[in-house]
């Protein structure tokens, strides 16, 4: 799964949340479809956290947000105020995420941490590695990519729900995968950078000895 993970979120966050969206509603009220449609992505992100096999930052991170975010669309009580929690939520995420840089701990370092730990790295070597200035500088910027996907994807929803009302739901589902994607694009230009510094300093503390 960890190969194809793109393929998969685009599946279960995009294509089965929209054919579940459209076809509900026929039958059903909006809210209780919006709220069966998120079920593929929840369970998604639970066998994503499962396959991780250790408790760390980044599985509690998504554990946490599932959590949180299923509560937030069970709690709203109606299509309209689910779609507008959503924005609120994003928003949140967002500056979060540029705390995060502000006070110099930008949080995809500790994704990145937990991520090259399972790979069998050491994690208080890396750890090191990255908050060296250059790289940590890196990290900031994908950060900040990440957080500024959420802000905007809450500022275009705003426009969407005022212009289309509940149907912007669908509408709202499409963007974030485009914007996801355009995002998730551009940093993985950051971690091959990093992969790059990385393996030259490998190279030159190999050279030294």
């Amino acid at each position: 799964m960890q190969k194809n993970v793109g393929i998969f979120d685009l599946i279960f966050y995009g294509v089965f949340p929209l054919i579940i969206w459209h076809f509900s509603r026929k039958y059903i009220d909006d809210y209780y479809a919006m709220l069966i449609s998120s079920v593929p992505g929840i369970v998604y992100s639970m066998i994503r956290f499962f396959l991780l096999k250790k408790i760390n930052f980044l599985g509690l991170f998504m554990i946490g947000n599932l959590i949180v975010g299923s509560l937030i669309d069970v709690l709203s009580g109606s299509a309209i105020q689910l779609l507008w929690n959503n924005v609120y939520y994003s928003y949140f995420f967002g500056i979060v995420f540029i705390v995060t840089i502000l006070v110099n701990r930008p949080i995809y370092v500790y994704f990145s941490l937990d991520f090259v730990e399972m790979q069998g790295y050491n994690r208080k070597l890396m750890k090191k590695l990255f908050f060296q200035k250059k790289i940590l500088q890196i990290f900031k910027w994908i950060t900040f990519g990440f957080a500024f996907k959420d802000i905007l994807l809450a500022t275009i929803k705003i426009w969407l729900i005022s212009k289309y009302g509940v149907d912007a739901f669908d509408k709202g589902i499409v963007i974030r995968q485009l914007i996801g994607w355009s995002i998730g694009g551009i940093s993985i230009y950051g971690f091959i950078y990093i992969a790059k510094v990385l393996q030259q300093q490998e190279l030159a503390a190999k050279n030294v000895n």
